[in-house]
């Protein structure tokens, strides 16, 4: 095979369109890609509408890719052909901006993502760096691999980096795509878990996922019932609406903490005095590097946690996109190549 089939954009805004390009060949430092599954996140909208710098065009996006090894660049060790892998939100650091020299490289200054520093995974085939790279667990299918690259990452990293203990009451706001996710991760890892969500039509769900308390926003005061149950030690802010995160602060046990990682650019309203009394913090979570989505993989595959997925065929990619825009997904769209 010489040539490949993309799903591109052609211009910010763009409606996307499949066309064939060029098979890439892997450079030092790099593998080639066969894709199996690429997720959609809505971060994918950002870079079609030209929201974040040296976004380039025609633009191949996708940073949610699992799929196998089939060229190795010059100097590549310790992978193969045939070897199963994932890359996420993080596809490469520099190594030495300070964060990278700092070892923490998810910060890294120059950092890759695939999709905006190189074409990503809506093709049937990418290059990526080696850094990039996750091993998938067998027990993973490539379609439920793809969303943990970052929806998944994102989520349980959080968690487990946070201040929360088994036992611990934590909340998880929204039952979406991050949430949904949250949510089993939260259950899976010991803590007392509360859904947060607008309306009672989640509820169901959310106890099927593992929460066993739920609040609906529109009913009660979202504050007034967490600390009913004695205070969140932690609230996973996953829906991107500083309003409904802002609601929770004061719903936080003492040395509580609001971790942040729904995307918007709203600011949040909370006063000083709500963090001082009672030790509160508010802190942002990023994704997480390889070898963090590695271990969400692991975790996940053991744990029999699982993300909520539709698939998809490349060629239909404008619609899977467009569903997942409309909110009407549930909860991760996935585009398959057929591999």
């Amino acid at each position: 095979m010489t040539s490949m089939r993309v799903a591109q954009v052609s211009s910010p805004g763009g409606k996307f369109e499949i066309v064939e390009r060029e098979l890439p060949q892997p450079g030092p430092g790099h593998v080639r890609i066969t894709v199996e599954a690429c997720g959609i996140c809505h971060t994918d909208a950002a870079f079609v509408h030209d929201a974040f710098p040296g976004v380039g065009f025609p633009l191949v996006t996708g940073h949610e890719v699992a799929g196998r090894i089939d060229a190795l660049g010059e100097g590549v060790t310790g992978w193969q052909a045939g070897d199963r892998v994932a890359v996420g939100w993080f596809g490469g650091h520099c190594g030495h901006c300070r964060p990278c020299r700092e070892g923490h490289f998810i910060d890294c200054a120059n950092l890759q993502v695939p999709g905006w520093a190189y074409p990503g995974g809506f093709a049937e085939a990418m290059v990526a760096p080696v850094s990039a790279l996750a091993r998938i667990p067998d027990e993973l299918s490539a379609a439920e691999a793809a969303p943990l690259g970052c929806a998944g990452v994102t989520t349980f990293n959080a968690l487990r980096h946070s201040a929360a203990r088994p036992g611990d009451l934590v909340a998880v706001l929204g039952v979406g795509g991050l949430g949904h996710l949250g949510i089993q991760y939260a259950a899976a890892l010991g803590l007392d878990t509360v859904a947060i969500a607008r309306g009672a039509d989640k509820k169901d769900l959310a106890h099927k996922l593992g929460a066993r308390h739920y609040i609906d926003s529109t009913a009660t005061d979202v504050a007034e019932a967490l600390q009913a149950l004695g205070g969140a030690k932690v609230v996973l802010a996953t829906a991107a609406s500083s309003a409904a995160m802002s609601a929770t602060v004061d719903g936080l046990a003492h040395r509580g903490e609001l971790v942040v990682i729904g995307a918007t650019p709203e600011p949040l309203a909370i006063s000083p005095l709500q963090l001082i009394m009672g030790s509160r913090t508010v802190h942002g979570h990023p994704s997480g590097t390889s070898q963090d989505v590695q271990e969400t993989m692991a975790f996940t595959a053991l744990s029999g946690v699982r993300p909520m997925i539709e698939t998809m065929p490349l060629e239909e990619a404008g619609t899977a996109f467009d569903r997942m825009l409309s909110g009407d997904a549930r909860f991760r769209m996935v585009l398959t190549t057929g591999k």
